[in-house]
């Protein structure tokens, strides 16, 4: 029976074959990686996988979808996990953990947050997402596209936009151009914040009027004295900061007083 998209679950199918084979390329399946696959669909990217690894974990919310996955693959080389990936415990499955998958786009940044949680037992993550979301994720200082999206998951994450996939590589097709970007974890030495949750207040504030000058939307937080110690003029904007920037003023406020943004 032919499955009919669900708009709920933002559901765009990849059909393509050379696209197909471009992201499998790009994630270099081994038979002993640890791979769990998020919204496999109609299987576009499970059964290349599935051919390679010697198993594969995919989540999927679609009970359609779902009982079409426990046919098409036996459950010794491909696990079918049911429900909400915003509600997956990934420490369930092994470390040095491979995620990969084409992402429903009107939920794709809170996935990526959840991931972030789980990011110490990452190995690596191949998404497909708007390619708008993937050029905020990568974009550097000074534009605007960087923001609180860019700062967050490059403190975590070094990141690499691979592929760019234009809409008629799906069934049915988005309304947005595409594109498939790398994650791989940054080395726990160098996640150097006091606090994570301090620093994510931070740039929340920093960012939540993006035009006013960082006196302006970080006031009552720092001081002349804070921003002459931490070498930043007070009348920049929060994207002329580096994600370097943001840490040490996140750290700088841990030390004062053990006070955090509000």
């Amino acid at each position: 029976m032919k499955h009919v998209p669900r708009k709920r679950f933002g559901q765009h199918f990849l059909t393509d074959q050379a696209v197909i084979a471009d992201i499998v390329a790009a994630i270099r399946p081994q038979a002993e990686d640890a791979m769990v696959e998020i919204g496999p669909g109609l299987g576009a990217l499970t059964t290349p996988l599935a051919a390679v690894l010697r198993h594969l974990h995919v989540i999927e919310i679609d009970r359609d979808i779902i009982a079409r996955l426990r046919r098409a693959y036996l459950p010794a080389r491909v696990s079918v996990h049911a429900g909400d990936v915003l509600e997956f415990d990934f420490s369930a499955l092994q470390r040095e953990l491979r995620v990969v998958g084409n992402l429903p786009y009107n939920i794709s940044t809170p996935v990526l947050f959840h991931l972030a949680r789980y990011a110490e037992r990452i190995r690596d993550m191949h998404f497909m997402l708007q390619k708008e979301v993937v050029e905020r994720m990568v974009a550097p200082p000074g534009g605007g596209d960087y923001g609180r999206l860019s700062v967050m998951l490059q403190y975590r994450f070094d990141m690499k936009l691979l592929l760019e996939v234009a809409p008629d590589a799906f069934s049915p097709p988005p309304q947005v151009d595409s594109a498939v970007v790398r994650l791989r974890p940054r080395p726990q030495a160098q996640l150097t914040a006091a606090s994570e949750a301090g620093l994510a207040q931070v740039v929340r504030r920093a960012f939540s009027q993006r035009r006013k000058t960082l006196r302006n939307s970080l006031a009552g937080l720092l001081e002349a004295d804070d921003y002459a110690a931490l070498g930043i003029a007070p009348g920049l904007r929060a994207e002329n900061l580096a994600v370097a920037d943001f840490v040490a003023i996140s750290n700088r406020l841990a030390g004062k007083d053990g006070s955090t943004a509000q």
